[in-house]
């Protein structure tokens, strides 16, 4: 019986983290792993949920809505996590991360994607 409830409350903490993950960027997460794959983020990056995402040059992505800051140098709120996706040079002139050419909604889907693990 325990399972059962650890299960539910799992599943449950999901769902909420899922649909707060949406309504605070705007993003479809469901849209991600396909916006990560043509971009080239799963070169660098291991993004959990993301076949073949196991890159190391960058950071893993994985519980990036518990961190404080995003790269170590802007505070973690949707808005700058959209805006590191978009434009990472103009905040870390120096971050091996290129500007992709990701446009500011799929930066949304991969900022509500990234928040929701």
């Amino acid at each position: 019986m325990a399972t059962g409830f650890l299960t539910t409350q799992y599943l449950s903490s999901r769902s909420i983290r899922y649909q707060s993950a949406i309504s605070m960027t705007g993003g479809d997460p469901e849209r991600s792993p396909m916006i990560f794959r043509r971009y080239g983020c799963t070169g660098c990056h291991t993004i959990p949920g993301v076949p073949g995402a196991d890159g190391l040059v960058g950071p893993a992505l994985s519980g990036l809505s518990g961190r404080v800051y995003i790269a170590g140098v802007l505070p973690n709120t949707a808005d700058n996590l959209e805006r590191w996706i978009v434009s990472p040079q103009e905040f870390s002139p120096r971050t091996a991360m290129p500007a992709t050419g990701i446009n500011s909604t799929e930066a949304k889907d991969l900022a509500a994607y990234l928040y929701t693990n």
